[in-house]
């Protein structure tokens, strides 16, 4: 295998396996080892006890294809240029291409069994073309008229999926709209959720196999497809959670005055204002009770590991593409908005021998895993392009040159939109030369309600976020939309050669 230099503190020789828990769609606030006292997560929280939680983990863009792509590749999306879901395609690129570097194919080629069950959603080319074991099914939400799934109910004696009580708004014009809720008439032992666990568990018994008897380490990706909506739940996760006990976030009454018209917009898409405050906290109730049947079935695979005798031999990781808005800001799902609901995602490490009990609000990115993954299995971070080892931070250790910041972008869902964001400690701006550009004092606002974009008292911190998103934009190849940034934002930015050059693009265009 390939080498990186040893840290100061080791990682424990037995420790080579990988098993990565990845959920859709999900809001950090659902976890109660990241701050939901309500919440119904004993495994989740059990793995944040033992090991490292992170609180300020962010997605590189909140559109599950794009997310995942640079999951795979470990590079942003205007490098990999995957920029768009599949389904309801802008004629933006949807698959990785053949050839592209991937912690998988990597892993793959020294030695390693490499397996992904579940949701893979990063096109055409499947897992298979880097590296992987496929188990993987295609869908944006949980797939129930598959063949494999259908034929695994049969073959079980389980109930085909039916469902009742379903949950949706009114379109304009009286219209049905989507459908965000419903009570399947179907046990927790026949839904998608537990036969993704199953077929996890069954690969995790052949690598697990193949560790004891060959010392061939394994990778491992569980990707579940829940709890992005809609929520369809047998009764007792339906009716886990006491809506009472369900705060509305406060941004749940934001007006969206001063916004880009496009965040009212997509309320009307989702018919948010269909549902009264009180149906709203049971949506909210049955989401979190989507969460707890998921962590349910992560326990079952935990069971079976340390069953197996992997578990203290495998470093084990949680996160999600991105979040979810449930009806913050009068929202639902994912898309053209940059809030903390749908960037800030869980992200969960215990690494046996290496990662300590704690917290860390150090910026971490979704890119840092597959870094972190290639170290465990001592090969180079530094292949992974755009992220870095977290190691370091899980063993409490204070990295100095670590990010202060972190720049997240957006390319459209549904129709084209380009946005950029910078997210400081205190502030986030998000630039939109197609609308309103944004800024929120994370200070005195962090439920993101008040955009102070024009507020002249916020002229001098406008201009250096500003600056620093035009610098880093520059850094990473987003040339695009830093030439739009020196023609559009005030920026603090020297006519050097690269900046003149920048805005004479723009003029001459």
């Amino acid at each position: 295998m390939g080498s990186v230099e040893q840290r100061p503190t080791e990682i424990p020789d037995n420790v080579r396996n990988v098993l990565v828990l990845m959920t859709d769609q999900h809001r950090v606030d659902t976890i109660g080892c990241l701050g939901n006292p309500y919440a119904r997560t004993p495994v989740l929280d059990e793995l944040g006890q033992e090991g490292f939680a992170f609180t300020h983990a962010f997605t590189p863009t909140a559109i599950c294809t794009p997310a995942r792509a640079s999951l795979m590749t470990g590079t942003l999306p205007i490098r990999h240029q995957v920029l768009a879901n599949p389904e309801w395609n802008i004629a933006y690129q949807t698959a990785i291409p053949l050839g592209t570097w991937t912690y998988t194919r990597e892993l793959a080629d020294h030695g390693y069994n490499v397996g992904i069950v579940g949701k893979y959603h990063c096109g055409a080319n499947l897992p298979g073309a880097f590296g992987a074991d496929d188990d993987t099914f295609w869908g944006a939400e949980n797939p129930v008229a598959n063949e494999e799934y259908v034929a695994w109910l049969k073959d079980n004696d389980l109930p085909p999926v039916k469902a009742h009580d379903l949950w949706r708004g009114t379109l304009p014009g009286g219209r049905p709209g989507h459908i965000i809720a419903a009570r399947l008439d179907q046990p927790e032992e026949a839904t998608f959720e537990r036969f993704l666990a199953d077929r996890a568990i069954a690969r995790l018994r052949q690598y697990a196999q193949q560790w004891k008897e060959q010392e061939r380490p394994f990778c491992l990706d569980v990707h579940f497809f829940g709890p992005h909506l809609p929520y369809f739940l047998p009764d007792e996760w339906f009716d886990l959670i006491d809506p009472d006990v369900v705060e509305l976030p406060e941004s749940f009454g934001d007006s969206l005055i001063g916004k880009p018209p496009i965040q009212s917009n997509y309320a009307t898409y989702w018919s948010t204002s269909s549902f009264t405050n009180e149906q709203w906290k049971k949506l909210i109730a049955v989401y979190w009770g989507y969460v707890a049947m998921i962590d349910f079935e992560i326990g079952r695979i935990l069971d079976v590991a340390r069953e197996l005798g992997v578990l203290e031999d495998t470093a084990v990781f949680f996160t999600a593409d991105h979040g979810e808005f449930t009806g913050a800001h009068r929202m639902n799902d994912k898309g053209p908005a940059m809030y903390d609901d749908i960037y800030n995602v869980p992200f969960i490490a215990r690494v046996p021998g290496v990662s300590t009990v704690g917290r860390s609000d150090a910026f971490v990115s979704l890119i840092d895993l597959p870094a972190t993954v290639m170290e465990i299995a001592r090969l180079d971070p530094a292949l992974v392009r755009d992220g870095r080892s977290i190691l370091d931070l899980t063993r409490g250790q204070e990295a100095s040159d670590w990010r202060q910041d972190i720049v997240c972008e957006f390319h459209g869902h549904h129709f084209p939109l380009q946005q950029r964001m910078l997210r400081t400690r205190d502030y986030k701006l998000v630039v939109s030369p197609e609308s309103i550009n944004e800024l929120y004092d994370l200070r005195h606002d962090p439920s993101e309600m008040t955009n102070v974009y024009t507020s002249p008292a916020y002229d001098q911190v406008r201009r250096e976020l500003a600056t620093e998103l035009y610098r880093q934009l520059r850094e990473r190849g987003d040339h695009s939309f830093a030439k739009w940034m020196v023609a559009m934002t005030d920026v603090d930015v020297p006519l050097s050669k690269t900046a003149r050059s920048d805005l004479d693009d723009v003029v001459t265009s």
